[in-house]
């Protein structure tokens, strides 16, 4: 997969990276609305996003893209209205992220000075509703709470994060989780670019930091990646993983109040018991992580 920015100096080598063996593109669209972009800090315009993505789709056997919802001032039939054209354009993948107010950025900046208002909570669950109904129409559903596909167009890399794969974590600031020797060992490479090209030509790698996780690490790890996918997690191979059973990383009071809330379900597969999160229960996920995992 290419990850690209909808630029018009981007968009233009796109054909070169198709012919390099690329088969799959993730473009940057965040939106389709030029207000939006402007505020969102982005160099491309709408009609750059939508140029990109008929020139992608026509390349690639495989598309996705990304949007940024919960703006500042969006209402809901615009937010459908956008979402819509978009997956009419291309796109078997969609991913979808609200807008947060991170520290130390402009927006925390304009938000704090009262120039920049975000939607409710109430206002933002509606929009994430709302996506779900849009993307459905076009045949994507969805498989991770932010993430929407066609059956069989999931994201076979960041599908290896939430199951809780290995993983190798190579470039400027790249984590990874590695199995060896029986223990799985925790990964960071060095974040900056310079000094990370520098450690490798001196030490072969840019690693800064490899850790051995502990059975509860692994098993924090593997609920707060794997309860974001609609499968959920199976219990055996959540002990398989983790070297714990599930019920010994959770909370039973609250694992048992957020059954009966319908949030989270066990239900018998044939992979065996399976924990998972309610449509409900995803709306509200971060705040029920941080109550029900040890």
């Amino acid at each position: 997969t290419l990850e690209a920015n909808p630029t018009s100096v981007e968009a233009g080598r796109l054909r070169a990276f198709r012919d390099a063996g690329v088969n799959r593109a993730s473009l940057g669209v965040q939106s389709l609305d030029d207000t939006a972009l402007h505020l969102l800090g982005r160099q491309h315009s709408s009609s750059q996003a939508v140029a990109a993505l008929e020139l992608a789709r026509g390349l690639f056997g495989r598309i996705s893209f990304d949007l940024i919802y919960a703006r500042p001032g969006q209402a809901a039939a615009d937010w459908r209205a956008e979402l819509d054209r978009a997956l009419g354009l291309a796109a078997d993948h969609l991913s979808l992220y609200q807008l947060t107010i991170e520290p130390g950025t402009r927006f925390e900046a304009l938000h704090r000075q009262g120039l920049l208002a975000l939607p409710d909570e109430d206002t933002a669950a509606a929009l994430y509703q709302d996506t779900a109904l849009v993307a459905a129409r076009h045949g994507l559903l969805a498989y991770e709470v932010s993430n929407y596909a066609r059956p069989g167009a999931e994201s076979r890399h960041n599908l290896t994060y939430w199951r809780y794969g290995d993983y190798l974590g190579i470039g400027p600031g790249a984590h990874g989780r590695v199995t060896m020797g029986g223990a799985l060992h925790a990964t960071r490479r060095h974040r900056a670019p310079e000094p990370w090209a520098e450690r490798v030509e001196r030490h072969g790698t840019g690693q800064m930091q490899d850790d051995i996780l502990s059975p509860r690490d692994r098993a924090r790890e593997m609920l707060l990646m794997g309860l974001r996918l609609t499968e959920g997690i199976a219990q055996d191979r959540f002990a398989r993983r983790t070297g714990m059973a599930l019920a010994q990383a959770l909370d039973p009071a609250i694992l048992a109040a957020a059954r009966e809330e319908g949030y989270l379900c066990l239900d018998e597969t044939t992979d065996g018991t399976v924990l998972r999160a309610t449509e409900s229960g995803r709306l509200r996920l971060e705040a029920l992580l941080g109550a029900l995992v040890l």
